[in-house]
């Protein structure tokens, strides 16, 4: 049931209007005569009253004066009474020089109209703003219970939600004041309410004079330093922190406490956005065929999303997962239904189905997203992480050179860095396949001439960390246990991450297909790396509870393969910078691609026949830096030392 408020009728406004108006034309005559009631009486007042009354009603019907709610009053209801006020001034004066031309009687003297162009403004809108300030009155103060609150930003948006707040009168939250770290703010009042600083001591300050227990952050894009010392501050403080969602997503619906989410640990971990304006990535997308492998799967989906604003004439998205394949058309249809999207069930392995859609829609830009990543689930199954991860990346290569795609973008991982595992060593086996093979279609080019009348694909590659919020990735698992009470599982106390957004890895992505001329491995400046245990003490406190006594932080020990800390470059390796300061290219060591064909034809072969020990064995053959950790096969790190 919806709850209705008391708005005052439009003729009961009219009515108080020409009451204010009567009043006030007969107070002017007496201040004008000095409240001589004999000199009062000598003039016409019941044609006088007639003639106010008349004005009055004929303004205010054209203004439309009297159609607002008292108690919202704003800048533009008060022009319009101005305005009202000026019009009957003049009204009163042509009336006044009509009726001494035909009578010659002063019927309301031009002292008396000024007079009364000031009093009756003065009255229409004193009411107003006494019944708004009671109203503003009652809704900060009439109820008790109310939740005192702050709002982070004294600019455009805190007003909007303040104002928002303190009009909604069921609402259960009260303003008292606004943080900003703008110092020319701080220690200022806005619309009569406080600015205070952002530190510690302010925050202090609030919860002992104002008792303030919630902080709305009205910032659309806060800087994720000042946000995360603000929530450190707030959880030891005991304040509640919610954000607010943008103010074009509400402005134009009634306010109500859905606007208000809480903060994620996602928003606390996310930097400062990185701005990249590049038109080649537009071009090179516009109007042609893109591909892209995994395009269910987070990164892959994000990918696709972003490549459909770009006016591509068909994205084909390739996976083997049904359901999401299923749900990201769904998605697409309603985001761009003039792109064609074309839904294709694949498994990267199977070359013939692979070689269909190459056939069929000759992509010219393949993003290739697809790969077995879960570190413990691959180290059990190495057959299978060199089969998709590698093979699958070969013939991907392949297929992309015999069709004449223009590029190939791989999604690498940071842990194909000096990898402790089999996930890591089969993604840099497959960054040095695509390199190898990039200079070796490079060379054959310059020897014998374009092949087809187009010169060879160009193949990027992209290493980033851990992306937030993919599937299985470290924060849904912790969210998932905070729901059931705990504990939250952390492999060992000094674990620590780096973590991307996956918009900022996918622009990523798309800048280096557009950047990369053929064989750059490109890395990011993902910023500094967060300790996985810090990570779950702060999101238990932001559940409100606290760690070690509400929820406990049970260490389980590294899994198989699993490092205590990721790197994105190989000590052997160094960088150049590209045009982005935060956007680099690795220098790695080059090889010979008829070696690397070789041996990878024959790991594959190997990965057939699930023969496991000899599986690895070559992996590591090929990757020397390929260091086994926690896991089954560090015997053949030992036996490799020895001999």
């Amino acid at each position: 049931m919806t709850k209705r408020s008391w708005i005052t009728p439009s003729w009961l406004i009219l009515l108080l209007d020409l009451g204010c108006s009567i009043v006030a034309m007969s107070l002017s005559f007496l201040l004008r005569l000095n409240f001589s009631l004999e000199d009062f009486g000598r003039y016409p007042m019941q044609d006088i009253v007639l003639v106010v009354v008349s004005v009055n009603l004929l303004l205010s019907l054209l203004f439309r004066t009297c159609s607002g709610i008292v108690r919202y009053t704003s800048m533009a209801d008060i022009g319009r009474i101005s305005c009202v006020g000026l019009v009957s001034a003049i009204i009163y004066y042509y009336i006044n020089v009509a009726a001494f031309t035909y009578t010659a009687e002063n019927m309301i003297p031009l002292s008396v109209i000024t007079i009364n162009f000031f009093i009756n403004t003065f009255f229409l809108l004193s009411y107003r703003l006494f019944v708004k300030w009671a109203f503003h009155y009652y809704s900060r103060y009439g109820v008790i219970n109310k939740t005192k609150a702050v709002i982070y930003n004294a600019g455009h948006s805190g007003l909007m939600v303040r104002k928002a707040i303190s009009e909604d009168q069921t609402g259960n939250i009260r303003i008292t004041g606004f943080l900003d770290d703008k110092l020319t703010r701080a220690g200022k009042r806005l619309e009569g309410l406080p600015i205070f600083g952002t530190s510690r001591s302010a925050l202090e300050r609030l919860m002992r004079q104002e008792k303030v227990k919630l902080l709305i952050v009205a910032e659309e894009a806060p800087d994720a330093q000042v946000l995360n010392d603000l929530v450190d501050n707030c959880i030891a403080l005991n304040i509640k922190v919610q954000k607010v969602l943008p103010v074009n997503k509400w402005i134009n619906a009634e306010w109500s406490p859905a606007k208000l989410q809480d903060i994620r640990i996602e928003d606390l971990l996310d930097r400062s956005v990185i701005s990249i304006s590049n038109e080649q990535v537009s071009r090179e997308a516009k109007g042609k065929a893109i591909l892209v492998t995994g395009a269910a799967g987070s990164i892959g989906s994000e990918l696709v999303r972003q490549l459909v604003k770009l006016e591509p004439a068909v994205i084909v998205m390739c996976d083997k997962a049904e359901s999401p394949l299923h749900e990201l058309e769904l998605e697409m249809g309603e985001l761009a239904p003039g792109v064609p999207v074309v839904p294709y069930i694949a498994n990267i392995c199977d070359r013939i189905r692979m070689q269909q859609l190459f056939e069929v829609y000759e992509p010219s830009m393949v993003y290739h997203a697809a790969a077995y990543k879960h570190v413990p689930m691959m180290e059990k199954n190495p057959s299978v992480a060199v089969l998709n991860n590698v093979m699958g990346t070969k013939m991907l290569a392949e297929l992309a050179v015999e069709f004449g795609a223009e590029k190939f973008v791989m999604v690498s991982t940071d842990k194909a860095v000096n990898p402790t595992n089999i996930m890591g060593a089969s993604k840099r086996i497959a960054e040095i396949f695509t390199q190898s093979y990039n200079n070796h279609v490079n060379r054959q080019y310059k020897k014998s001439g374009p092949v087809y009348g187009m010169p060879p694909t160009r193949f990027i590659t992209t290493r980033f960390g851990n992306v937030l919020g993919s599937n299985g990735s470290v924060i849904p698992r912790f969210k998932q246990q905070l729901e059931k009470g705990g504990p939250l599982t952390v492999t060992h106390p000094e674990i620590t991450r780096y973590f991307m957004t996956i918009p900022e890895a996918c622009q990523l992505v798309l800048e280096a297909g557009a950047m990369g001329q053929g064989g750059e491995i490109f890395v990011f400046d993902m910023g500094q790396p967060v300790k996985i245990a810090d990570l779950a003490n702060k999101m238990i406190r932001m559940s409100g509870r606290e760690p070690g006594k509400d929820v406990q932080v049970v260490f389980t020990g590294l899994r198989p393969g699993e490092k205590l800390y990721e790197e994105l470059l190989n000590n052997a390796e160094n960088t150049l910078s590209t045009y982005h300061e935060k956007i680099m290219i690795a220098r790695v060591r080059e090889y010979d691609f008829v070696e690397v064909n070789e041996h990878v034809e024959k790991l594959i072969a190997s990965a057939q026949k699930h023969y496991i020990t000899p599986t690895v064995v070559l992996m590591k053959q090929l990757v020397p830096e390929f260091i086994s950790k926690n896991s089954a096969y560090e015997q053949l790190d030992k036996d490799k030392i020895k001999l």
